[in-house]
């Protein structure tokens, strides 16, 4: 089971030619591990490359992606990851999306299959990333 950021679908359904291939390896090896899993803010985030609804709702099924609901606990972690953002001196007032996955990860520790080691590494100590630099 693993949580699979946006930028990992949008490498696939945008064909991103550095990534595609990488991120469809990934996917194919996750999904023999259990359920790939999406969230609220990952779909929201990943339904701007389709026209409608039921598009991306047919790539969410084709892709075999499971829909996870987020804990209320994980929204007042990433609000506390926020804290620390604009603590460090980010400038961005509300909560950003990648806090709200990796407070879901991190909450219900799950593995994150992403390619923005960094934030997530800064913010979520111990989530458990999967990325290029960890193959």
């Amino acid at each position: 089971m693993i949580l699979v950021d946006t930028c990992i679908l949008v490498d696939v359904t945008a064909d991103h030619e550095a990534w595609r291939d990488w991120s469809l390896a990934q996917l194919a090896t996750w999904s023999t591990r259990g359920p790939l899993l999406v969230n609220p803010i990952i779909f929201a985030e990943w339904c701007t490359d389709f026209a409608t609804f039921e598009q991306a709702e047919l790539a969410r099924m084709q892709f075999g992606l499971e829909w996870r609901e987020l804990p209320r606990s994980s929204l007042f972690v990433a609000s506390q990851a926020h804290r620390q953002y604009r603590r460090r001196g980010g400038v961005r007032p509300m909560v950003l999306p990648d806090f709200l996955i990796g407070a879901h990860a991190a909450v219900e520790r799950l593995p994150l299959l992403t390619r923005d080691r960094r934030r997530f590494e800064t913010y979520f100590n111990g989530l458990e990333i999967v990325c290029p630099e960890s193959n």
